[in-house]
């Protein structure tokens, strides 16, 4: 069979909840696809709506893979759909694997292709050329592949299948108002785009290589890469840098040596390294029938052995997966994505050195708690006292705002049950309650051992009862009675703005003209705290936790602990005592104490461009440099949206 090689451009549009393609066809006579397989006469090609162009007989009503004489899902060029198959027909020989372009307006084969290697145990791996990873899964563990999160993304599900005759990844559709691609692009970027019903406008919904420790033996051989650490590279227990001097000026490519060489016949162990990326599979063993016992075994007759791990976690774990020489690409899941574990050999010497500093530490431990028995005992007696003089002092305020009795608020939040905790900050736990009257409460519970809080307790109610506003949240009351302290406040049905900006799902729910009414909102609420309320306040604390959304998205101001009221007169104070979220703080707070209207305006700016790019300014990350989102944004001039 030969057809004639074509690019096409797809068009997507909605109808009836499916996506339909528009393809142009433009032949190129000098190049063709060629496939050994005779075409009958009574053959018939049919474009499908998953976009799959298929050749079957006429004389078959069947409409599935056993039925087609040929299919271009099984040649992708750049893009992996839902439905298309990413991996190998083992019975034919036949992988199936994406190409990038050469640049954006020319689809003929780039450097860059991503596919499933079954060496071993299967992975993923993006490659520049015939030879350099860039990119890699992990190995498949049963449940899913070892450097991935797979379940933290509902919008559709993904599937991968290894067995005697197929091993293949696949993306499933889940839900019929979104549609998505996977694609990668000429400079090796992997993105996953969506496609919201209704919508002519694909976008990007996340970038594979999420961060820096993505990228493929990010800290060299032995080195061991965490995203929330700086410097992100580290050498693995019991190694050092092979070249400190690159070390320090953060470049990990000679990776890490051996500290003290390993003996095998001097009584070598091992140490547990948890919840990561298992290394690549260069040079290793498998044995499935051996369970994580017998493998230990098996790596300590070996004197070339390494480290171990289970090949399959499903069922507490099985199978035994050797590595021998240098251990390359692992990197540590800090966020619950991980749940796969390694043992790394070590001579007898190393061993003892690790117990020495665990018993070292452990002394250390043992001192601080005692002093601090002691310290937390003289502290409560003091709190205590103060809290008493607080109370009556806040009760004595010229403050028009309604008292609840204990009873009430215990009633209303079933006694205070875990299962109405709706947050938890500094000040304390947050709990949901409905009154008697039907009336849905969010109440404020000071924490006993909170000496901090209790000054916020007290601004806060002073502060607030004297505020009103739309954009403010508002404070039905207080309760003060015997050791409680507690605010009681109406409750915001869809929580905070964080829960929605910072989710690749609930985002969504969010247009473009919403996310614009609430940075409206927002800026109306500053407005007022700054100019037309009867007092001149500074939050000091503006960030998206700290925004509430009611049952209409409409944004509301709240925890005011840490405000300060300014005179008419007065353009800005200082403090020695810099309390507030880094990150959202302007320069002149962070580092000199110093704050005023442009203060809380610098945080609404972090803010701003939080709500446009869906990224937290501080863990933002960005494969060629280390800058924050604000930072990102002064040396581009923009921000990736998506």
């Amino acid at each position: 069979m030969v057809l004639q090689n074509f690019s096409t451009n797809c068009g997507v549009g909605s109808k009836q909840g499916k996506p339909n393609y528009r393809f142009i066809w433009k032949f190129n006579y000098q190049q063709r696809w060629k496939s050994s397989t005779t075409v009958q006469s009574s053959s018939v090609a049919q474009l499908l709506n998953s976009g799959n162009l298929v050749l079957k007989k006429k004389s078959t009503d069947a409409d599935t893979e056993s039925s087609y004489i040929w299919q271009s899902f099984d040649f992708p060029s750049d893009t992996l759909l839902p439905g298309m198959k990413l991996g190998w027909n083992l019975k034919t020989g036949l992988n199936r694997y994406l190409t990038s372009w050469r640049d954006a307006a020319d689809p003929s084969p780039g450097a860059f292709t991503y596919g499933v290697e079954i060496t071993g145990i299967p992975q993923v791996v993006l490659r520049k050329g015939s030879s350099e990873k860039t990119f890699r899964s992990g190995s498949w563990n049963g449940v899913r592949f070892s450097g991935t999160g797979w379940g933290s993304r509902t919008v559709f599900k993904h599937s991968f299948i290894f067995n005697a005759d197929e091993v293949y990844y696949i993306d499933e559709s889940s839900n019929d108002s979104y549609f998505t691609r996977l694609t990668v692009n000429q400079t090796g970027i992997l993105q996953r785009f969506i496609l919201n019903e209704g919508s002519s406008e694909w976008t990007i919904m996340y970038i594979v290589q999420n961060d820096p420790c993505d990228g493929y033996g990010r800290c060299g051989a032995n080195g061991i890469c965490r995203i929330n650490n700086r410097p992100i590279c580290e050498c693995l227990e019991g190694f050092i840098p092979k070249s400190q001097e690159e070390w320090d000026q953060l470049d990990w490519s000679s990776g890490c040596v051996r500290r003290t060489l390993l003996d095998c016949h001097n009584g070598d162990g091992f140490v547990k390294l948890k919840s990561v990326k298992l290394p690549d599979l260069l040079e290793f063993w498998l044995k499935e029938s051996l369970n994580l016992k017998e493998c230990k075994a098996e790596c300590l007759k070996n004197c070339s052995c390494t480290a171990y791990a289970n090949s399959d976690i499903r069922g507490g774990g099985s199978g035994c997966l050797m590595w021998f020489d240098n251990l390359v690409d692992i990197r540590e899941f800090s966020d619950g994505n991980g749940d796969q574990d390694i043992y790394i050999r070590m001579p007898a010497s190393e061993l003892k050195h690790n117990q020495k500093e665990k018993t070292l530490v452990l002394i250390v431990v043992v001192s601080t708690v005692s002093g601090m028995v002691v310290l937390t005992l003289l502290t409560w007696c003091i709190i205590k006292t103060r809290r008493k003089n607080i109370g009556m002092k806040t009760k004595n305020e010229d403050i028009e705002l309604p008292f609840f009795d204990l009873a009430t608020i215990a009633n209303a939040t079933k006694n205070f049950s875990s299962t109405n905790m709706i947050g938890e900050g500094g000040f304390g736990p947050v709990y949901k309650g409905i009154l008697t009257t039907g009336q849905e409460i969010a109440v404020k519970r000071l924490l006993n051992n909170s000496g901090q809080g209790v000054q916020e307790f007290k601004n806060e109610v002073i502060l607030i009862s004297r505020l009103q506003h739309r954009n403010l949240v508002r404070l039905l009351g207080s309760c003060i009675e015997g050791e409680e302290r507690m605010l009681v406040y109406e409750y915001m049905t869809n929580k905070s703005l964080d829960y929605f900006i910072f989710d690749k799902n609930r985002r969504l729910e969010l247009a473009w003209e919403k996310r614009f009414e609430i940075c409206i909102g927002i800026s109306r609420g500053l407005l007022y705290l700054h100019q037309d309320s009867r007092l001149r306040i500074i939050h000091r604390d503006l960030k998206a936790s700290n925004i509430l959304l009611d049952d209409e998205l409409s944004p509301k101001i709240s925890d005011f602990g840490i405000a300060r009221s300014f005179g008419r007169d007065e353009i800005e104070a200082k403090t020695k005592r810099v309390i507030g979220t880094y990150g959202y703080m302007s320069p002149e707070y962070a580092i000199d104490g110093k704050f005023s209207v442009k203060s809380d305006v610098f945080s609404l700016g972090v803010l701003l461009l939080e709500i446009v790019s869906g990224k937290r300014n501080r863990r933002f990350h960005h494969p060629d440099h280390y800058h924050s989102l604000l930072g990102h944004v002064n040396i581009y001039g923009l921000v990736a949206v998506e």
